[in-house]
Formats: C-alpha cells, structure tokens, sequence
C-alpha cells in the first residue's frame, strides 16, 4: 500500500464523515430558514413534473441498490441460494433502469434551470457546483454498475469496494481491499465522498427531513365565502351566543 492509498481510502472517509456530521449539525443550527429546496414550482410546474419524480424515484432506488450491494456480504447471498451470474443481472437491469432514470430527471431539472429565466435567476452558484457534483456522480455510478454487471473479479465490486466500506464502520478500514479494486470504482467512490461531503451546505439537505408526517396529517377542509346565505347572521364579538 502506498501512501495515496492510506491517505484515500484510510483517511479521507473519516474526514468526509466529520464534514457531514458537523457540517449538518452547523446548518440546522445556524440556517434553520436556509434548510430548503427553495422551491421554485411558482415559475415553471411542466418540466418540474417531469423532471422531479423521475430523479427521486430513480435515486430512491439507487440508494437502495447500493445499501444491498455494499452492506450485504457475499456469503449472505450465497447461502440463500442467489447464483452470482443471477445477482449480476438483476444488478445491472435494476441499477441500469434506476440511474437512467435519475440521469434523465436531473437533466430535465438541470435544462429548465438553464432555460426559465426566474429559475435561473434563483440558482445560486452553489447549487451549480452541486449539480456538477451530482451529474458525475450519476454517470460513474452508472460505468460501474455495468462494469460489475460485466463480471470478473477485476470488475467484482462485492470482493474489494464493499468490504472496505463495512470495514469503515469498525474503525479497520481494508485499504488493500479498495486499492485493488478498478479505476472505475474508485473515481465513483471519491465522487461520492465529495458529494456527501459538500451535502450539509447545499439544497441536497433538505433530503434529511423528509416530510413523513405529511402522509399522515388530517384532511384539510376548504370552506367557500361567497354563493349562498349564511348559516347565521353576523353578530358582534361581545355577543353572547
């Protein structure tokens, strides 16, 4: 192991994570009216429509994608029977579909932002880093999903990428184990540790308070003025009833 590979793959996650942690805990603290998407539904809803589901979805199960990629160990799925050729494929038709699916809503979002003049207008420079970032992001992930669905162990992130990101979290990180692993796989992790890196200061926050009570709160009942009498007539406020 040289010593790019410690500072790497050794070092630098533990000071994406301290970023993160603090960086998150700094902006609840400090921008508690910043922790927004701004939306900007008001100025265009077409491409918005389009372009916001398509992303989220998407990205949704990319997420979901690389918790079972990376947090399952191999052996788990070889003891329940899953042959490797058919964990590949499933792999690659669910992770191609899903990042297809993010790249093309982030490029929808990211074209109404170039084309509708008050969303342009609202988009700071830090919300164009961030989409450099996350449009890199996308395309690595997707030349390492059909690298990994092309097989061979060069190509086999599940022998190299994932036990070094378990090992992370016992405080043992296998730096040999990333090392080994292909260029491809380490251009998208270190684009992926920049990403969370720069998450806490950028509209990608908001992903941490996601509106959950939303789905559950009480109907709102709307109750027109104007067509029709009124149940009762006006009285003054020190009336009694």
């Amino acid at each position: 192991m040289s010593t790019l590979d410690v500072l790497l793959w050794g070092v630098l996650p533990y000071v994406m994570i301290a970023i993160l942690v603090l960086g998150t805990v700094w902006r609840y603290r400090y921008d508690k009216f910043g922790w927004t998407t701004r939306s900007s539904e008001l100025y265009e809803s077409r491409l918005l429509r389009i372009g916001s589901p398509l992303f989220h979805f998407g990205l949704l199960v990319v997420i979901i994608g690389h918790v079972i990629g990376l947090v399952i160990p191999k052996s788990w799925t070889d003891a329940v029977g899953l042959p490797e050729e058919a964990y590949h494929a499933q792999a690659l038709v669910l992770g191609a579909i899903a990042g297809f699916c993010t790249l093309v809503g982030v490029g929808i979002l990211v074209y109404r932002r170039r084309t509708t003049g008050p969303v342009f207008m609202a988009t700071t420079k830090n919300d164009k880093a961030m989409y450099v970032v996350l449009v890199a992001a996308i395309v690595a992930g997707l030349a390492t999903t059909l690298l990994g669905a092309a097989g061979g162990e060069e190509h086999n992130y599940r022998l190299t990428v994932a036990p070094w990101f378990r090992s992370l979290f016992v405080l043992q990180p296998d730096i040999a184990a990333m090392a080994d692993s292909g260029l491809a796989f380490q251009i998208h992790t270190l684009i992926g540790m920049l990403l969370f890196a720069i998450w806490p200061f950028t509209r990608l926050v908001h992903a941490f308070t996601a509106p959950i009570p939303y789905l559950f709160r009480p109907y709102i009942v709307y109750r027109s003025r104007a067509g029709g009498p009124a149940l009762r007539p006006p009285r003054r406020g020190w009336e009694r009833e």
